[in-house]
């Protein structure tokens, strides 16, 4: 159940074109920005923040820093975050059969190595607390570059405060990024939660 309903998104005119942003990566403006909206100052700073951390040119692949915020997000539990990440890791190029493997990553064939070591990472540093040690972080860099690190632990950061923001919110989960978890993980347990119509 929603604890602060989104707004419509012309309450606040000034913050179409960060509104807009959401548009060409999701098809839709969330509706937690929806309710962040109360505080204009703070839509525009995440909206940089998200354009910074899932900047196109980035050198890690787009659709797999969506994995990346997946995995951060279920170690928080929030079932807002899992959603929207499955989606958006659909709408850059993720098959459907490795959005289904995502939580079976470590034994997935789908996944290599290298990709299982940012996810197990991004586990650890979504954990409370942290559970990032050295042995982790040396196995980082026998798969990633030092600014492909700095690009996974953004993804990381920036989940901790979605998750932390949707979860206290109750914010409503969008139809689309439902239907796209409930098709990937649904038989494996994932529901919307307190995200959920029925809340």
């Amino acid at each position: 159940m929603s604890r602060l309903k989104p707004l419509p998104p012309d309450t606040t005119p000034e913050l179409k074109p960060h509104f807009d942003f959401f548009l060409t990566t999701l098809g839709f403006t969330p509706n937690s920005v929806l309710t962040m909206q109360r505080k204009p100052a703070l839509v525009k700073a995440f909206a940089q923040l998200n354009a910074a951390v899932m900047a196109p040119d980035g050198e890690v692949d787009l659709g797999f820093r969506r994995l990346i915020g997946h995995v951060a997000s279920h170690a928080a539990g929030c079932r807002y975050c899992e959603a929207h990440t499955l989606l958006g890791a659909r709408n850059f190029g993720v098959s459907d059969a490795k959005l289904a493997d995502i939580w079976h990553y470590a034994t997935s064939p789908l996944y290599t190595e290298a990709e299982r070591a940012a996810l197990d990472f991004s586990l650890a540093a979504a954990s409370q607390p942290n559970d990032v040690d050295d042995a982790l972080f040396a196995r980082m860099r026998q798969h990633w570059s030092e600014a492909q690190i700095v690009e996974i632990l953004g993804v990381v950061a920036m989940f901790g405060f979605l998750n932390r923001w949707n979860d206290s919110m109750g914010t409503p989960l969008e139809p689309v990024p439902t239907a796209v978890a409930e098709q990937a993980v649904g038989s494996q347990g994932w529901t919307p939660g307190k995200h959920g119509q029925g809340g």
